[in-house]
């Protein structure tokens, strides 16, 4: 079973406010999740974030893979430090003529 650290949204509509979840990485967006470790809102100023770095770090012994946009949230929590190595570019290089 493959797990990830992800987010989940919630709110109404043009105002989301995010859960960090635990959850199977097959699973729907907003499916069954495992474990609730804590929340992001984006519309605050500055974005709210508040996690369970006990739960968080935990999850993380264990083998849970966070996404992208959940790792840069651990990092600005202070929960993991940013990788000196950078990730590998989304999109294919093209070929100059």
């Amino acid at each position: 079973m493959a797990v990830k650290m992800r987010l989940t949204r919630m709110g109404d509509k043009k105002s989301p406010f995010y859960r960090v979840v635990i959850m199977d990485s097959r699973t729907a967006r907003d499916g069954a999740y495992i474990d609730k470790i804590g929340h992001y809102n984006p519309l605050t100023n500055p974005a709210e974030i508040v996690l369970d770095a006990d739960k968080a770090k935990d999850w993380l012994a264990k083998g849970v893979q966070p996404t992208e946009t959940v790792k840069n949230l651990l990092v600005k929590a202070g929960i993991i430090e940013q990788s000196k190595k950078l990730s590998p570019s989304k999109t294919k290089q093209r070929k100059s003529k």
